[in-house]
């Protein structure tokens, strides 16, 4: 089975608006959590999020392209470009090379300035590329064509779980012959009026700060931005003298199939079990969890309770970077992914910020302050979503 290794890495999001200046952040344990800028802001009742600041795609793209392209897709195609350049890949991979990017919303900013546009403004007609600026395939269909990838190219769409989805999907895929190189990873641009209202009425958000697992936790933060990583066959990176960052080593996929919002134990603790197994891993051999930690009351608790089910009174350090970028949704997989392969690169674990004190419910080893220097041989990085499905990614340290 060939192995799979990680050999770029890219992102948009709230703590910076590219790589270097998200693993600083992470390393510093900084939140990007803040009150929301956008102008609709003040007829929500929750107006904190995790928003990617100072963003001016005039600037990153040309006049021409921008009719084309939802911030979703904006987002997305400058961390791809970040991730390639990192890779060190050049020209065009041709049928060896693919995207699949996790979206929960797609371009929901489209959906929402055109809905405004006919019922607010009253206007009978819509922009022809509306369509193709709020496919949730948009972003990994730009990607295609910007780098060339004529492999398989396709959106993964389950709620909070698409970029590990992504993710695990592009892995299979490496193995199966079907690609030597995968831009894999996800996107979100919710952090609009219409999307933090829809989040409102679930009441998950918390009004102040995301504080996962802690005692006095209050719900979610919601976040946007994108992360790409550039998942590549080991030996198609070693033989062009590529620098690996880490190994993509395992996944696991389940359902629930249970309730629709209400997370369910068996499942996630299945999910756990699948991607030790597929990574040829013991749960002793791992050394941190990236939790999925939402700051949920339900969520947080319902998760210590299936890694304590899978580990044991043994169970390895566990944070959630949530409480730095904020609940990125489609995309938040990805930008876990990422602080993942600097743990490894690192010997550097990152905090849950936030935490005031332990949770009974919640009885794990929580990182939290400044981050934890310990140096670990493999991680995992869970992802539980709305309608039951879980998907997690194990990770290796490259060799």
């Amino acid at each position: 089975m060939r192995r799979v290794v990680v050999t770029g890495l890219g992102t948009v999001n709230a703590l910076a608006h590219d790589a270097p200046g998200t693993l600083a952040a992470f390393r510093e344990g900084r939140s990007g959590i803040g009150p929301l800028a956008f102008p609709e802001a003040e007829g929500l009742t929750i107006r904190i999020g995790a928003e990617v600041r100072d963003w001016r795609a005039e600037d990153r793209f040309p006049a021409k392209d921008l009719p084309l392209l939802d911030r979703v897709t904006q987002y997305a195609l400058v961390a791809g470009a970040e991730a390639v350049a990192m890779a060190g890949l050049s020209g065009d991979l041709g049928p060896r090379g693919g995207v699949i990017l996790g979206t929960a919303a797609g371009g929901i900013r489209t959906w929402e300035d055109s809905y405004r546009a006919v019922y607010a403004e009253g206007k009978t007609r819509v922009s022809p590329l509306v369509v193709p600026r709020l496919m949730h395939n948009a972003p990994a269909s730009h990607l295609s064509v910007r780098h060339g990838l004529t492999g398989p190219v396709l959106a993964v769409s389950s709620a909070c779980a698409s970029a590990n989805h992504a993710l695990g999907l592009a892995l299979q895929l490496i193995r199966a012959g079907a690609a030597d190189v995968m831009l894999a990873g996800g996107s979100e641009a919710m952090l609009c009026f219409g999307g933090v209202k829809a989040w409102e009425g679930l009441r998950v958000l918390a009004p102040d700060a995301c504080r996962p697992f802690s005692r006095g936790r209050k719900g979610l933060v919601i976040g946007d931005g994108a992360g790409v990583l550039v998942l590549e066959a080991e030996d198609h990176a070693r033989a062009r003298g590529a620098r690996v960052l880490a190994e993509l080593a395992g996944f696991g996929m389940t359902a629930d199939a249970a309730d629709i919002v209400a997370p369910g134990g068996d499942g996630a603790v299945r999910a756990m079990r699948a991607a030790l197994a597929d990574a040829g891993l013991e749960p002793q051999e791992i050394g941190y969890i990236n939790a999925h930690g939402t700051g949920t009351l339900a969520n947080d608790r319902a998760e210590s309770a299936a890694i304590l089910e899978v580990f044991g009174r043994q169970a390895p350090p566990v944070s959630s970077t949530k409480a730095m970028h904020g609940h990125a949704i489609g995309a938040t997989g990805a930008l876990e992914a990422i602080a993942c392969v600097q743990a490894l690169i690192e010997d550097r674990l990152p905090p849950t910020l936030g935490f005031l004190e332990p949770d009974p419910e919640c009885p794990l080893d929580i990182i939290s302050g400044k981050g934890r220097d310990v140096r670990v041989q493999a991680i995992l990085s869970n992802a539980f979503a709305f309608g039951g499905l879980n998907a997690v990614l194990a990770f290796r340290r490259a060799e």
